[in-house]
């Protein structure tokens, strides 16, 4: 028999949590965070500690980026796991949450809905006409990673946004860890 110390102890105890059938997803997502950040586990081995895949952490480890009032939906059952997931890349992610709350839609009309409005939105941007530097820092950044680059900057109050497109949960992955490496100091 072996003896644990007190990590092993707190560790065992974390995973048989995350192992209990009543968890909501956003307290699953958080045992996984918490795995990764108290022991400096990765993806890959909280996946294999706990019998799961790596995309199901991955996914799982997403929620947490919902806004507070997404979550305190999921968190009392109103949205599952698959809605909030699609509610991620909509515009305007709690505005669609009430909608999908009060009208009862599956996961797969919350996709469409969130993915139209996104659609939407891009058309809007694209005819929105860009300065050069904007597109060759679009450019730049997109080979930089490896992704498609979008810039939205306001001449008006100075700011905007950057969007990066994905194709897959492994890509997603990869400019996670490129974005989470610790910077070179000068």
């Amino acid at each position: 028999m072996r003896d644990f110390d007190d990590t092993e102890v707190l560790e065992v105890a974390i995973v048989e949590n995350i192992q209990r059938a009543d968890l909501n997803p956003l307290e699953e997502a958080l045992g996984y965070r918490q795995l990764m950040e108290r022991f400096g586990h990765t993806q890959e081995k909280v996946a294999e500690a706990l019998g799961k895949s790596r995309s199901h952490i991955a996914n799982s480890m997403r929620l947490l980026a919902l806004p507070e009032d997404i979550r305190v939906l999921v968190e009392a059952g109103k949205l599952s796991a698959g809605h909030a997931r699609a509610l991620l890349t909509a515009e305007n992610p709690s505005a669609l949450a009430q909608e999908v709350v009060a009208k009862g839609l599956s996961v797969r009309e919350t996709e469409k809905r969130a993915k139209t409005k996104a659609k939407q939105t891009e058309r809007t941007a694209e005819t929105t006409v860009k300065d050069a530097d904007t597109r060759r820092l679009e450019a730049d950044l997109s080979a930089a990673i490896g992704m498609k680059v979008n810039i939205d900057h306001s001449s008006q109050n100075g700011g905007g946004r950057i969007s990066i497109a994905y194709k897959s949960l492994d890509q997603l992955d990869d400019l996670c860890r490129k974005l989470s490496q610790p910077q070179a100091s000068d």
